[in-house]
């Protein structure tokens, strides 16, 4: 006769069995090949006080911006030292990068682990990270699927979770990574949200490279949550360099990217100036720097333009 504790065994080596499997899977999909580098990054999901229009002033059209629509509170991801020490930022983001979270970088082959907290004193909701283009176990996924996701689709507040990850041959390029909780609607319509930029084997780095994140924030048109020239980010070049613009989109609206008197070539070799890029796209184009001057870049979407979507882009000898 079998005991309740002898029933119980084939039970728990099945089950045992199982997390043996799941963690070969872990393995198998973010375990690096041979020479390839291991990224590590420690971010958390923090509270700011945020500025759209930080002068007041469309500059384009000389308007006053409303003071009370321009401040927000709201949830933004944030890079740290290890075991989130200290922020990478000192609590000041640059003026190119602004609201969105810290770039991603590496290679394709390369194995990422990233560390993700979460400190939303605002709110105290749960987050995650979810991140486009690259391939991971079901337990890095950080999309939250009723009855089926686990800790990492909705980290509660306070906890952490480690979500790991490699890159590609078809993770060449660039693409977003953002909350996929419960919370996921709010957290992204206040910008939490930031880009992974992956370089082909043996490709090249840029000489500058830019990201440009549209997104509507607070009934402005922004990019990387500020709005109208002398408030977004203004980025800067000199003549023999090549840059690489990375253009990526959340939320519910399509954009068009246009930097004035420049274009680049499509993979087919058709000439380009402007591209359209909707909800979660993105993507990057390059040009080698010969046209010295103070140039616009911005969203075609004239309405758009209108509300703040809008940049300077200068290149000097």
């Amino acid at each position: 006769m079998r005991t309740p504790a002898a029933e119980a065994r084939p039970r728990a080596a099945s089950r045992a069995g199982l997390g043996l499997l799941a963690t070969l899977a872990v393995l198998l999909v973010t375990a690096a090949p041979a020479g390839a580098a291991v990224h590590e990054y420690w971010i958390a999901a923090v509270p700011v006080r945020w500025d759209i229009a930080p002068n007041g002033q469309d500059a384009i059209h000389h308007a006053e911006v409303e003071p009370g629509r321009r401040l927000i509170q709201t949830v933004v991801y944030r890079a740290y030292t290890r075991n989130w020490g200290r922020r990478l930022d000192g609590g000041r983001p640059s003026q190119t990068t602004g609201l969105i979270g810290p770039q991603v970088r590496g290679r394709v082959g390369d194995r990422f682990v990233v560390h993700f907290r979460n400190r939303d004193t605002l709110r105290r909701d749960p987050h995650s990270m979810h991140f486009h283009g690259v391939h991971y176990a079901f337990g890095s996924d950080g999309s939250y699927i009723p009855g089926f996701s686990g800790r990492g689709a909705q980290v509660p507040f306070g906890q952490s979770y480690t979500y790991t990850f490699t890159a590609g041959e078809d993770s060449r390029g660039v693409w977003p990574y953002h909350d996929h909780s419960p919370s996921m609607e709010a957290s992204i319509a206040g910008g939490l949200y930031g880009s992974l930029s992956i370089l082909g084997r043996g490709q090249k780095p840029p000489d500058r490279e830019f990201t440009v994140f549209f997104a509507a924030l607070n009934g402005f048109e922004t990019i990387n949550g500020r709005a109208y020239v002398g408030n977004t980010p203004v980025f800067r070049a000199r003549i023999g360099e090549t840059v690489q613009w990375d253009v990526l989109t959340v939320g519910d609206e399509f954009h068009t990217f246009h930097p004035h008197g420049h274009r680049w070539r499509t993979p087919d070799g058709t000439p380009e100036d402007t591209r359209t890029i909707g909800p979660a796209e993105s993507f990057a184009v390059r040009w080698k720097e010969d046209r010295p001057g103070t140039w616009l870049y911005h969203c075609h979407v004239e309405s758009h333009m209108m509300q703040g979507m809008i940049g300077i882009y200068r290149v000097r000898r």
